[in-house]
């Protein structure tokens, strides 16, 4: 690495961190405007609101708003290098465009891949903490209200729940029945079943035993109150508000492989969310590639117009992903391409500016 290359890595580096900390900062200071009658109305200090709230947030914005952060650090240092004629020079002595861009990507990659554990194993612990603290001094509070639930818990066998109460753990009109195929061969009923966080199983009320044999036979049997275990837990009816964001990659992925067995109809965005996490870095790197190839140039306009200009792209990409997740979640489009496609799209967008644009 050449010094020439430690110059730009370091203040490219130093204004991405310095974007990120004063632009969070404002974001945190105006949510903290909108949330402070919620602690006020539950007696809550600025320091318990800090240390159990805001110390999380913060690298859950920072993250959020990377595409914003990345675009105005690269736009910013390099319009600056432009306007004082430094790249004007690097080039006339030979230095080509491409040689150029290397510092900028090697920077892009560490933070790629800071950005990558960060989003894969850190920040998911910090949003649960987040959505708990939301839970319990922000949010209205929350219970189940689904009725008549289907779930698959295996293969072979589906329950059924004509209701669910999550205040006690405690579902009624259950029932489990295992098919062969597409034949029923046994069901089991029970008025009701209960989570006893103790044993770890459910306490279920005396059950009803249909076991058929062939299409003309069935056997009919009674069992006793009993505890017993199965493919169900509470927190399947626990509320799923933000729970991909709180979970680490591989309990993202374990997740992923429990709702694909259940046939659960919501495994679609949680996949594009498994995928997002690859594409991020990614997405990092052809930011940076845009940010320098519009900002290399000096503009009689100065570096404000060059700016608005990486805060409009850089919104505009944030859209492209909430449109891709959203067309995942609705099955319009699979989850590995909707987490993809923004960076492919500005990809092509990045190649074109780089043939059109003066260098």
């Amino acid at each position: 690495m050449k010094l020439l290359d430690k110059y730009i890595i370091s203040k490219f580096l130093t204004a991405f961190f310095f974007t990120v900390v004063m632009l969070v900062s404002v974001i945190c200071v105006i949510d903290y405007t909108e949330k402070n009658d919620d602690f006020i109305h539950h007696n809550l200090s600025i320091g318990h609101v800090f240390t159990h709230y805001y110390i999380y947030l913060f690298p859950y914005f920072a993250n959020l708003l990377s595409p914003i952060t990345i675009f105005l650090a690269v736009v910013f240092v390099t319009a600056k290098l432009a306007a004082r004629t430094e790249i004007v020079a690097m080039l006339a002595s030979g230095m080509s465009f491409k040689r150029l861009l290397l510092p900028y990507l090697m920077g892009a990659g560490f933070i790629g891949l800071l950005t990558f554990y960060l989003v894969g194993w850190v920040i998911p612990k910090a949003t649960r903490e987040i959505v708990h603290f939301e839970s319990l001094h922000v949010k209205e509070p929350w219970r189940f209200e689904g009725r008549n639930v289907h779930m698959k818990i295996s293969p072979k066998s589906y329950v059924y729940l004509e209701s669910y109460s999550s205040g006690n753990n405690t579902g009624f009109h259950f029932a489990l029945e295992t098919f062969d195929g597409t034949v029923l061969r046994r069901r089991m009923t029970a008025d009701n079943l209960a989570w006893d966080s103790v044993k770890h199983a459910w306490k279920m009320s005396p059950q009803l035993v249909r076991t058929f044999v062939g299409t003309q036979h069935e056997t009919l049997r009674t069992i006793p109150a009993r505890d017993t275990t199965m493919n169900l837990y509470p927190k399947d009816f626990a509320n799923t508000y933000r729970l991909a964001e709180t979970l680490t990659s591989p309990e993202l992925d374990a997740l992923i492989a429990n709702k694909i067995l259940r046939g659960a109809d919501d495994t679609a965005q949680y996949i594009s969310v498994h995928y997002e996490r690859f594409a991020y870095p990614f997405d990092i790197l052809i930011l940076t590639f845009i940010g320098v190839v519009l900002s290399a140039r000096k503009s009689r306009g100065g570096v404000g117009g060059q700016i608005a200009l990486g805060f409009v792209l850089a919104f505009i990409f944030i859209i492209f992903v909430m449109l891709s997740r959203n067309l995942a979640q609705v099955g319009s489009m699979p989850p590995l391409l909707a987490a993809w496609f923004p960076g492919m799209v500005f990809s092509l967008i990045g190649l074109g500016l780089y043939r059109v644009v003066p260098k």
